[in-house]
Parts: C-alpha cells; structure tokens; sequence
C-alpha cells in the first residue's frame, strides 16, 4: 500500500490492485489494474471534488476511453 497526496486535499491510494482517488476523505475514483478500467463514482459531490475527479482522469490520457460511473459504495467497499 502507497499512500501518494497529488495536491491540497486530493490523495492517491496504491492497493494491490487498484489505485484510489480520495478527495479529501473520500474515495471518489479508482483504476482496476486487471481489467485496466477506470471509474468514477456517480454521487454529485462539491465542485472542488468533481474538479479532483477530472483533473486525475485527465492526467492519465484517457483518450479512448470513459470512466465508467459506480455507485459511491462500491468506491468504499474498496477500501474496508
């Protein structure tokens, strides 16, 4: 586990096989190592936090291809 802070009140999370975005406290986007996918949560959250969302897909090029929304808990079922 690597625990990497991107920028003020924006975290990233390596496990093993996922890497989770945490804006402030919460898990708000991950990327699936294995099926090498991104996703994001679908709960509306404050403007600072869909700007953290964006700015981390954004800086992974994701030219072809969405991130896929999921419901908040499965976000925090990645993390207990």
């Amino acid at each position: 586990m690597e625990l990497k802070p991107i920028k003020s009140n924006c975290t990233e999370l390596k496990l093993n096989d996922y890497v989770v975005l945490f804006s402030y406290e919460t898990p708000v986007a991950y990327y699936d190592r294995k099926t090498d996918k991104y996703y994001k949560t679908s709960t509306k959250w404050s403007r600072t936090t869909s700007k953290h969302i964006n700015e981390w897909l954004k800086d992974r090029a994701l030219l072809n291809q969405e991130a896929i929304e999921v419901s908040q808990e499965v976000l925090n079922g990645l993390i207990k």
